[in-house]
């Protein structure tokens, strides 16, 4: 990362949060013409000479799969503006874990190195079921900040040849074939049109950039959940392992802590499929699950009780199982969460995000001249990713039966084969639904 500092250094600890779909639902813009570009005020835009000139892809929101696929595009040659409500840095409600995943598109990313600089690392997740048991499942883990992470990646991607921003997307242009081939950028209070080949939204999960761009198939959550910050000296080499705990105070949802740099920790409640059928959010008070969770966990409340808790709990939407989005129309597609890139059961996304991102990506520079082809060569990617999403969907069904955890661990003690397929579902050789069909219930009790 360039500027980057020791990692101490890098700790700000901001906690003001911003979201790049916050923004007035307005109507697509449709032009006869190839989506001239003109501002709706006389004022200059500040600092927008890359965004009054055409692009070839325009990318809404600088998280990581918005920078992952600006970086990949960026150094293919393209002409890259990636656009964010909110500067660099800014804070993103997240549990933080970088898992296998996150690690291989980070490696193919070239950050890597940058990442795990500034990085917690981690060795083992611990899994904590209600009766007390726990087991330790090896992988290569770490944890940063969101707020460290994505401003490393946006960097990349600046570093690359990226344009960025600080703009709002309100809505996409359309030629008169009803492709889209730009969008309507608001630069504080003046509104710009900005030219793209293609449009990459990268808007996270509050649906508001979906639904302005037509793309939207569900507007409630997969999931919701609830982080904090706390600072903890005492609990350093306490809590070495990212720790996720389930009991029957917080079905169906479960707690974690997982240790983050220079003495903090990141906790938190979550819970997933809690969208009621797809039709309505239940009715999730998020601060009494974390509450229980604290009062189910005792190294929770030890945290608690020593660690002064750095800003406020905070709260976030998810979206799971590849679904709840359009993953396509001309000239667009969405990646990361908005279009459902987080895993249900485990709520981890971050790896899966930039890995959409990346398949969108090396879709365009696959078929720079055929929009179709383009489109077609994505969409089968995440058509090969969704059996593994289905199968973290089956496996969520242990967050709703605490019992299922303790049995789990309960077995991984007395097989060294059962704790191998536990590590190969963090990377990804194993499937976690295996483990809790009949069939894996069975093999529970005769490996």
């Amino acid at each position: 990362m360039q500027g980057t500092t020791a990692r101490s250094s890098r700790w700000a600890w901001r906690t003001d949060t911003h979201s790049v779909s916050s923004f007035q639902l307005l109507t697509p813009t449709r032009r006869k013409e190839q989506c001239p570009i003109h501002s709706t005020s006389h004022s200059p835009v500040p600092d927008s000479a890359q965004a009054l000139t055409p692009v070839d892809v325009l990318v809404v929101g600088a998280g990581p799969a918005g920078s992952a696929a600006a970086k990949m595009l960026a150094a293919a040659g393209h002409r890259v503006l990636m656009i964010d409500q909110a500067p660099l840095g800014r804070d993103k409600i997240c549990g933080d874990a970088l898992i296998p995943d996150a690690h291989h598109a980070l490696r193919r990313l070239g950050v890597l190195d940058s990442v795990m600089a500034q990085a917690e690392g981690a060795s083992h997740v611990a899994c904590i079921g209600p009766s007390g048991g726990r087991i330790d499942v090896p992988g290569a883990l770490a944890v940063l900040p969101r707020q460290v992470l994505d401003e490393i990646l946006a960097r990349a991607a600046m570093a690359a040849g990226a344009s960025f921003q600080q703009a709002r997307f309100e809505a996409p242009l359309l030629n008169s074939d009803g492709r889209v081939c730009g969008a309507r950028l608001k630069f504080g209070d003046q509104v710009v049109e900005q030219a793209a080949r293609w449009v990459l939204l990268a808007t996270g999960a509050v649906p508001k950039a979906l639904q302005a761009a037509g793309m939207c198939l569900r507007q409630t959550p997969s999931g919701v959940a609830l982080r904090g910050y706390v600072h903890a000296p005492s609990m350093v080499g306490k809590i070495t392992a990212l720790e996720v705990a389930w009991s029957y105070a917080v079905r169906p949802g479960y707690g974690w802590i997982f240790p983050a740099p220079n003495g903090h920790f990141n906790i938190g409640a979550g819970v997933s499929d809690s969208y009621g059928g797809g039709k309505k959010s239940k009715d999730v008070n998020l601060r009494k699950l974390f509450d229980a969770f604290v009062a189910a966990y005792p190294p929770a409340a030890q945290l608690m009780r020593e660690g002064k808790l750095v800003g406020e709990l905070k709260g976030a939407p998810l979206r799971c199982t590849l679904a709840g989005a359009t993953f396509t129309r001309p000239g667009l597609m969405v990646v990361g969460e908005a279009a459902g890139s987080t895993y249900d059961f485990t709520g981890e996304g971050i790896g899966k995000a930039m890995q959409t991102a990346m398949l969108a990506a090396d879709a365009i520079l696959a078929h720079p001249q055929s929009d179709a082809d383009a489109r077609t060569q994505y969409e089968a990617g995440l058509a090969a990713l969704a059996p593994t999403y289905r199968l973290y969907e089956r496996a969520n069904r242990v967050n709703a039966f605490p019992w299922l955890t303790d049995l789990l661990i309960w077995r991984a003690k007395k097989s060294e084969r059962l704790l191998r397929r536990m590590s190969g579902v963090l990377e990804e050789t194993s499937n976690p639904g295996n483990l809790l069909s009949f069939k894996g219930i069975y093999r529970l009790f005769t490996e």
